[in-house]
């Protein structure tokens, strides 16, 4: 692998082609043919210097319909400080493709029980489980992304006082894998308890630190991991959706952004809601106070959960014809043949670079001249 990594920052000659995957204001175009790789963006309007740096490149490539949508629809004036006069229009001027992100079916699929090795849940008493999978972001009750803060919240209020009750595990972290972070988490979760007026409620587990592939696809198809449950704000994609709908269980999740692609709402249950401003606790340099994202509506939140914990097998159906359309249209070979039309459509032909080989000529021997007297 070594010899395929610059050991200096520095390129013999101009590449023909550059393809950078970041954030798009740390865009950079250094090739004759410049692409950019972004998830996207979770809210209604992203950052100018967002759209600066897509149009630095002549192909920018993200991960759903949502993020592009937003890309193409968002326009601001740059106005001058002292005089208030708009200076330029900040809009986007390159194109824009949507590439889904392929999940590998040889590791994420259903499995047997007697294959789930490494994931051991035997603190968990019960064995009906809501699993979230994803980060729990900065944000007050009710306004990080992904929503954790009021899944917890609705999750005790509807299950209190309950004789029979699910299993809430949150597979998530903060700011990394430490046990501080995890103290912080469990402070928070202990923190929303205190809030139900009822000592008689369900259990939240904690799942905290790193899995890798082949342990995320045994937690998923764990005997007790009944369900997802994922009330997320927006998301530019929304993986672990995609993963899990391959193991053929039920999904309740939110009915806008990225994740829509991908999640039949015949086949998944999608939450209603409404659009509402993204809340000064969440927001930050990328997550803009002027943009939207999705709140969903509480009532339906508590209802699915109920449903779905008491008439579990009229769900079934529905989650067996997701996983055969996530297998056939979202596969990691599918992902590769779709940026392979895109790249055959978009990128120029360069001129080739062909070595100047001359003839080889044959020596010339001038006449002997005579000698004269």
């Amino acid at each position: 692998m070594k010899q395929y990594i610059l050991q200096q920052p520095q390129f013999p000659k101009q590449l023909e082609i550059w393809a950078q995957v970041t954030i798009p204001n740390e865009f950079q175009p250094i090739g004759k043919f410049n692409i950019g790789f972004t998830a996207g963006i979770e809210t209604t309007v992203c950052a100018p210097d967002w759209i600066d740096g897509l149009n630095r490149m002549d192909l920018n490539i993200v991960s759903s319909e949502h993020s592009k949508k937003v890309f193409e629809d968002s326009t601001f004036e740059q106005k001058d400080e002292r005089t208030n006069q708009i200076i330029r229009q900040i809009k986007l001027e390159k194109p824009v493709k949507a590439l889904f992100e392929g999940v590998d079916l040889e590791t994420y699929k259903p499995i047997k029980s007697s294959e789930v090795k490494d994931i051991d849940l035997r603190e968990i008493k019960e064995d009906f489980a809501f699993l979230f999978v994803g980060h729990w972001l900065q944000g007050d009750l009710g306004e990080d992304r992904k929503n954790v803060g009021l899944l917890v919240k609705a999750f005790y209020e509807t299950f209190k006082n309950k004789m029979k009750k699910p299993a809430l595990i949150l597979k998530t972290a903060g700011a990394g894998a430490s046990y501080l972070d995890r103290e912080r988490l469990l402070q928070k979760i202990a923190q929303i308890k205190t809030t139900i007026n009822s000592n008689n409620i369900p259990n939240v587990y904690l799942l905290h630190g790193d899995f890798n592939d082949e342990e995320m696809n045994q937690l998923y198809n764990h005997s007790k991991v009944k369900a997802m449950v994922n009330l997320t704000k927006g998301e530019g994609f929304g993986r672990p959706l995609l993963e899990f709908s391959l193991i053929k269980k039920p999904i309740l999740t939110t009915g806008w952004s990225g994740h829509t692609d991908f999640l039949n709402p015949e086949f998944t249950t999608m939450i209603e809601g409404e659009l509402t401003k993204v809340h000064p606790s969440a927001a930050n340099q990328w997550l803009i106070q002027e943009s939207q994202w999705f709140s969903p509506n509480h009532g339906q939140v508590g209802f699915y959960l109920k449903d779905m914990f008491e008439h579990y097998k009229k769900y079934n159906d529905g989650a067996t014809r997701q996983a055969y359309q996530s297998k056939t249209n979202f596969s990691f070979e599918g992902m590769k043949n779709k940026i392979g039309e895109i790249l055959d459509e978009t990128v120029p032909e360069f001129p080739k670079e062909v070595k100047l080989t001359l003839p080889k000529l044959k020596k010339i021997e001038l006449p002997k001249l005579k000698k004269t007297e």
